[in-house]
């Protein structure tokens, strides 16, 4: 009987892969109809009230809501401002006129500015922006997508502001703060690791960290100790952003130390053919941007992380001025509701549209600027929108009527002991099928903290586990993989950058199964 309530439980999972990586179907579409076979599951199978049913959608719509989509659309717009007032070509004229050499290019724009993209604003921009720069100042274009997808692998944790990991904290009940603890131990090797595989996919092989080990040592440690320490210490919300602003300078630093000569064959200058790439590698290094221009252009980003600093609860005084303004309700109509809590003004959402209002201003950007970049904005991430609401009330569905507890017990029993080896791998599933760290989280990150529960194991590291996997499962999105392919001008090689890219995925998640498992010892 457990092994049939397994199979049943599971329909809208293997609906959601199918439909998204089968029937190429659009998410928004698919994540409806898995939430219409949930309520039928639920109603029909596992006898759950309509009633609660329907309370349990409204739940998952809110959450959802606030703070999830809340986050996600202040951070794409205040990206998408800076692309309208120019901002974004002087970040990248200062990237791109650090170095000649494209193994500390890809360290400085693939894996310093793509962790701040990706802390900042997450979906896909941290491959898109990261990769199109690249290539835009001559590094091989399939050399760039693939090193930006091996670099998204860890900081997706944290994306978006932290809003994978807090969405995680309400499916699971676990303060976010602790997970984000968890979630730099397990991920710490990986992240490492990173920046060295980077230069290794750029240079051709293990031969390229010759004369750049060093640049790629600084890179690497500069990003991995401030993300690890803001981790344990701060929360969910800034350990990419201060890792990635650290890592940012120290690599611009460590390239003038270790670096000023680079070798002829790394050279950018030495390969570049094409007369349009050519042009703008020489207009990179000619024009110089004044330090007033450049603070102007970086306006936005410095305000959120300042105003996200100073409202964490690093600064007491703030936090608990602002913390109390909030409302908790209970949605779910019948046991065991859990509770909804609204903060008004102390979630990353509000103050990041805050930040990139007055970035705006100070940018010369008009209100009825803002307000079409705002409209615009939603037009085109309503999909997502709608996605994120029926994957959340799919989840509190679930959980309420009892499908991911049978679901876990089954899994137990099958696996038992040997389980921590499988969660990354369940969460690089949920990242390979909805590109996202956030839906992963929603998806399965119940899941395995009732499979933790009902073995004696930690419920957080387990959940971080899940959060790992689907950072993991990243690289080979199709979403991914497109967002790349067409970042470098590439659409119809997806199937080239994806058998590429897959050698890269299993050897993490070999490794990250192994490092769950020893973790639970």
């Amino acid at each position: 009987m457990l092994f049939v309530k397994f199979l049943v439980a599971v329909l809208p999972i293997i609906w959601l892969i199918v439909a998204l990586s089968r029937l190429k179907m659009p998410a928004h579409k698919a994540t409806s109809i898995a939430l219409v076979l949930t309520l039928v599951l639920a109603i029909g199978f596992w006898k759950l009230n309509a009633v609660y049913a329907a309370s349990a959608v409204l739940e998952g719509i809110l959450n959802a809501l606030w703070p999830i989509c809340l986050v996600i659309v202040a951070a794409l717009f205040a990206y998408n401002l800076t692309l309208r007032t120019g901002a974004m070509e002087s970040i990248k004229k200062m990237l791109a006129g650090v170095s000649i050499d494209k193994r500390v290019l890809v360290l400085l724009i693939g894996w310093g500015f793509g962790n701040f993209m990706e802390g900042m604003a997450g979906f896909g921009t941290a491959v898109a922006i990261p990769a199109s720069m690249l290539f835009g100042v001559g590094v091989n274009p399939f050399s760039a997508v693939l090193a930006c997808l091996v670099a998204n692998s860890t900081p997706t944790a944290f994306g978006s502001v932290g809003i994978p990991l807090v969405t995680l904290s309400s499916i699971t009940g676990v303060p976010s703060a602790v997970l984000a603890a968890n979630t730099v131990i397990i991920e710490v090797i990986l992240c490492f690791i990173s920046p060295f595989i980077m230069v290794c996919i750029v240079g051709g092989g293990i031969k390229a960290l010759k004369g750049a080990f060093a640049v790629t040592l600084v890179s690497s440690a500069s990003f991995v100790l401030p993300w690890y320490i803001a981790g344990t210490v701060i929360g969910a919300e800034l350990p990419d952003i201060v890792g990635s602003i650290c890592c940012m300078i120290c690599t611009v630093i460590a390239s003038k130390v270790f670096n000023k000569k680079p070798q002829a064959e790394y050279s950018i200058e030495a390969q570049v053919t094409n007369e349009e790439i050519a042009a703008s590698v020489t207009q990179n290094k000619e024009e110089a941007i004044s330090f007033g221009k450049a603070l102007q252009a970086w306006c936005p980003f410095i305000l959120i992380f300042i105003m996200l600093l100073f409202t964490s609860t690093l600064f007491p005084s703030v936090n608990k001025l602002i913390a109390p303004i909030k409302s908790v309700v209970v949605v779910y109509a019948g046991k065991g509701g859990s509770k909804l809590t609204f903060s008004w003004i102390n979630t990353p959402g509000v103050i990041i549209f805050v930040a990139a209002i007055i970035g705006g201003l100070v940018q010369g950007a008009k209100v009825s600027t803002m307000f079409d970049v705002l409209v615009a904005t939603l037009k085109a991430n309503w999909k997502t929108i709608v996605t994120i609401c029926c994957v959340m009330s799919v989840a509190k569905t679930m959980g309420y009527s009892g499908m991911i507890s049978d679901t876990a017990k089954f899994l137990v029993a099958v696996t038992g002991s040997a389980y921590p080896l499988f969660a990354p791998l369940i969460g690089a599933i949920g990242g390979f099928v909805t590109g996202s760290g956030t839906s992963t989280s929603v998806l399965f990150g119940g899941l395995q903290a009732e499979t933790a529960k009902n073995l004696g194991l930690s419920p957080a590291w387990m959940a971080s586990a899940n959060v790992l996997g689907a950072g993991i499962g990243k690289m080979i999105c199709p979403q991914s993989i497109a967002i790349g392919a067409s970042a470098i001008k590439q659409s119809g090689s997806e199937s080239k950058i994806l058998g590429s890219v897959f050698k890269y995925f299993i050897c993490y998640v070999v490794i990250a199964g192994i490092i769950c498992f020893l973790g639970t010892l």
